[in-house]
């Protein structure tokens, strides 16, 4: 792709409006994507191991809370999230969940499937996590 290359010859990659976002909520979000990270794991848990059953509601509580403020903070610095690939997995991530209980989908294969697509969906570049989609 030749036409869409910058001045020092990189691919140009259509990135979402940047807003501005104060330092501590930066450092508050680290903390509070370490709380969501232990709270995914029991629920994972719960899924993959057979003697636990239901996910405990205060873990279920942690990692949808927790996962409800790391979207807002990223929504401060990233104003067009749900355009970008970061907001499309989250948002098909919430899809997978909500299809699984519910029953529409099986729920420990549904449940792995979005600890996979987290895992992959942040840990992208940011220039393919912040890539806007449409």
């Amino acid at each position: 792709m030749t036409g869409n290359l910058g001045e020092d010859g990189t691919e140009k990659v259509r990135m979402g409006r940047i807003g501005s976002r104060p330092y501590w909520v930066l450092s508050f979000s680290i903390a509070i994507r370490a709380l969501h990270l232990v709270g995914a794991s029991v629920f994972l848990s719960s899924f993959l191991l057979p003697e636990n059953g239901r996910p405990p509601s205060l873990y279920t509580a942690i990692v949808f809370g927790s996962g409800a403020a790391l979207l807002f903070t990223e929504w401060m610095r990233h104003r067009q999230i749900c355009r970008e690939l970061s907001g499309a997995s989250t948002l098909l991530k919430l899809v997978l969940l909500g299809g699984a209980f519910h029953g529409f989908l099986p729920a420990r294969e549904a449940v792995l499937v979005v600890f996979v697509l987290a895992a992959l969906a942040s840990h992208a570049p940011k220039l393919v996590r912040h890539r806007l989609l449409f």
